[in-house]
Parts: C-alpha cells; sequence; structure tokens
C-alpha cells in the first residue's frame, strides 16, 4: 500500500507537472473532457515476469495507476521524471490517441522494425540507432507514439539533440515521428507540443518550491 504522506505528495506534484500544464495549454474544459477520473496509487513497483517494471498503466481513459509511491523523493527530479512525470504523459497520450488515432502515416515510419517483447533484449542505444527514442518505444506502435510524446515534454531541448546524436542514422525516423506527433496534438487537439514541453520543463523546475507537508494546500 502506498504511504499516505507519500500519496499526498505525489497527488500533489502530479497536479502541478501533468494536469495543470495541460490546463494552461488547452484549458480547464479540455482536461475536464479527457482527464482520467481516478489516480490509482500503489506503494510498490510493479514487477513482471520478465524482470521489467511496469511504470503505470491507463484503463479505458477512466483511471490511470502510477506504481512506486513509497520511493518518491522529491528532491529527484531525475528519477521523478522517470518514474511518474514521463509516466503521466505516456499514459495520458494513450488516452488521447485512443479517442481519437493518430495518422496513418506514424504506423508507415518504422513498419518491420518493432521488437514486440523483444525490447528487454535491447539497450535505449540499440533503440535509438533503430529508430525509437527509447527501448520501449521499440515494442509496437502505439507504444512509439506515446514514448515520443512523453519523452519530448519531459526533457529539454538539449537531452533531445543529445539522443539525436546517439541515434545517427536512426535520428531520421525518430524526426519523422515526432513531426506527426506534433501535428496530430496540434490539428486533433490544439495542442502546440513545443508550449506544453516549455510549461512542463518550467513546472517540473518548481516542483523543490511546493508545500508538500500541508494537506488542503
Amino acid at each position: 500500500p502506498a504511504d499516505l504522506l507519500q500519496s499526498m505528495r505525489l497527488a500533489k506534484i502530479i497536479k502541478h507537472v501533468w494536469l495543470e500544464s495541460y490546463v494552461e495549454v488547452a484549458g480547464i474544459d479540455f482536461m475536464r473532457k479527457h482527464a482520467p477520473a481516478i489516480l490509482h496509487i500503489v506503494g510498490s513497483a510493479a514487477w513482471n515476469g520478465d524482470g521489467t517494471i511496469t511504470l503505470g498503466t491507463a484503463e479505458g481513459g477512466l483511471k490511470i495507476t502510477l506504481y512506486m509511491t513509497n520511493w518518491l523523493n522529491p528532491k529527484d527530479i531525475a528519477n521523478m521524471n522517470k518514474w511518474f512525470f514521463k509516466t503521466m504523459h505516456h499514459e495520458f497520450t494513450h488516452i488521447l490517441h485512443q479517442t481519437v488515432e493518430f495518422p496513418k502515416e506514424f504506423y508507415e515510419v518504422s513498419t518491420g522494425r518493432y521488437t514486440g517483447a523483444g525490447w528487454v533484449n535491447i539497450t535505449d542505444e540499440k533503440a535509438l540507432k533503430r529508430g525509437f527514442i527509447t527501448n520501449y518505444a521499440s515494442t509496437e506502435v502505439h507504444e512509439d507514439f506515446a514514448e515520443t510524446v512523453a519523452n519530448y515534454v519531459t526533457h529539454d531541448e538539449a537531452w533531445w539533440q543529445q539522443q539525436l546524436s546517439i541515434a545517427g542514422d536512426g535520428a531520421s525516423y525518430i524526426d519523422q515521428k515526432l513531426e506527426l506527433a506534433k501535428s496530430y496534438m496540434t490539428e486533433t487537439w490544439n495542442i502546440d507540443l513545443e508550449s506544453l514541453r516549455d510549461i512542463v520543463q518550467r513546472r517540473s523546475s518548481e516542483v523543490v518550491r511546493l508545500d508538500l507537508t500541508n494537506l488542503n494546500d
């Protein structure tokens, strides 16, 4: 079970970094319509049989589950980004594309290059060279889309360019998918992905100043 204080801290952080970022870029009515009604918080990790950890799940657009709440350290932005911020953006991207599917052109960029369950056997560096922003993105096309959006908005431009540099020839695949994701978000949801990233980056840096002690603040 999740510790009560840790649950409260995580809820406040997620509200600030994820929910209010979309409110800022798309408006409160957008989030009232599309945000999941339930945030299910679990204290421990969700270990899979292959040794991997499930960071989060989205269920029918109604509920998002986050794990490892008892490991939360508000001063460790890097791990919070990895375990919680990116996960929320990833799972919410699934909700959006499950509501209105992304263009078929995205399906075509990496056709024949997906690894399925084999993603656990490749490093992020190898995935980059194959044209995927992370190894998990190489699982299948919907995870690829969600990982592309989530990693773009939760990392700064220097990080993104570093990944493209590592990717080498694979960078062209990542660039194509990012441009298609940007077009989809703008044309379907009137969300500018560049603006969303700026907002997320700013709000992530503000976490250290949040009051994570008072329940009603």
